[in-house]
């Protein structure tokens, strides 16, 4: 049964974003992914069954491969761990839930970026760069770049991101700082984009975010999930085209064909896209982790 929404008398709610509900439990914060899904920004009203215990259980798996290298906000993700109040809502919670360290939130985004496609693709079209960043001339669709690139973004609360350049987002947080957040972000995507290409999936491209707990940088919100990710399937990957994907690319060329202006309200999902993100999300999760939920 699809989540769209959770409700859980007598637990404070700090927030409901695109896609979590988030608790206020004082020193901690409880994160409900839903399985509502977004597509350019707007939450649409079709939800996809599963689709938030794929985020939060694979977003855990690589919390826990990177703990070594930075720390991260996950306190628990065991509903028998969680406060005793928090129990009666097991069956909202269980496998889409993480309790979490409150986090002074960076509040731009790192993006890293291994392949030329999406925005990137539209930027080197007219630019021959991509967010600032000079490519080679001659590049095709989806080819994959000599090196992965840093391409921070703002962190918008509502409405779309704003890609920016290191530079500015020095502006905002400090030369140090970004450069910091640049280097485990590159750290971080080619060691996962490794692992992962031996199980079968290329991470095309990714976002991370940072925050500081106790003084100290650490990952947060969500990490290497098909919501904040482009999967792409590696026997299929061809250049000079747009890619199959285990993400939810597959509602966005849906809902490219369907005369939708982009602003809410979303457009319905019908049953086979439904099923067939529902699938893509799982695949990915499997052959991540090797695992099936």
């Amino acid at each position: 049964m699809a989540v769209m929404q959770t409700e859980l008398p007598g637990v404070k709610l700090h927030a409901r974003g695109k896609v979590r509900d988030i608790y206020d439990l004082g020193d901690t914060l409880l994160f409900i992914a839903t399985d509502r899904l977004s597509a350019f920004d707007v939450v649409l009203p079709t939800p996809i069954p599963g689709k938030g215990k794929v985020l939060t259980q694979m977003s855990r798996f690589w919390f826990r491969r990177f703990e070594d290298l930075v720390p991260n906000h996950v306190v628990s993700g065991d509903v028998d761990a969680y406060p005793e109040h928090l129990k009666p809502h097991r069956d909202a919670i269980e496998g889409r839930s993480m309790l979490v360290r409150r986090a002074e939130v960076f509040p731009v985004e790192c993006v890293v970026r291994g392949y030329l496609t999406g925005s990137g693709w539209k930027d080197y079209r007219k630019t021959g760069a991509v967010c600032g960043i000079p490519l080679p001339a001659g590049l095709e669709e989806s080819v994959k770049l000599s090196e992965p690139i840093f391409t921070p973004s703002t962190k918008a609360t509502t409405g779309h991101d704003e890609n920016i350049s290191e530079d500015q987002a020095a502006d905002i947080i400090g030369r140090d700082r970004i450069g910091e957040l640049r280097d485990l972000s590159l750290r971080i995507y080619t060691e996962a984009a490794a692992y992962a290409l031996e199980r079968g999936i290329i991470i095309c491209d990714t976002k991370f975010e940072f925050g500081l707990i106790d003084g100290r940088v650490a990952l947060i919100d969500e990490v290497l999930t098909p919501d904040s990710s482009r999967f792409w399937p590696a026997d299929q990957y061809a250049p000079g085209r747009s890619q199959p994907s285990f993400d939810k690319q597959f509602v966005r060329d849906y809902v490219e064909t369907v005369g939708w202006d982009k602003r809410p309200p979303g457009p319905e999902l019908p049953a086979d896209v439904v099923e067939g993100t529902s699938r893509r999300y799982a695949e990915a999760f499997r052959q991540v982790t090797g695992r099936a939920l």
